[in-house]
């Protein structure tokens, strides 16, 4: 269960930090956000990374929870870039 919840942070930190960028701003939204809120979803996103390390090491220890929570973060990235890019080709 550890590994689903921290999979699952994963993937909701990279989607903010991807929704931090222009690009993908105007890619999904269509338009900007303000500086404020481009702020907020970066910090966000990186306080949900560091839960999930949090969460993984708590349960794991050092030396496991760094190797799971680095297998975590690779998957979820990559989530989230294969999801932008299934947006921007439906889109175009």
């Amino acid at each position: 269960m550890t590994h689903v919840a921290s999979l699952l942070i994963c993937v909701g930190a990279f989607a903010a930090l991807a929704m931090a960028t222009e690009r993908a701003q105007q890619d999904v939204l269509e338009r900007t956000l303000s500086r404020d809120a481009t702020r907020a979803l970066r910090i966000i996103g990186w306080a949900l990374l560091l839960t999930s390390l949090a969460i993984v090491v708590g349960a794991q220890g050092w030396g496991l929870g760094l190797v799971s929570y680095s297998g975590h973060t690779s998957v979820a990235a990559g989530l989230v870039f294969l999801g932008l890019i299934a947006r921007q080709r439906r889109k175009g």
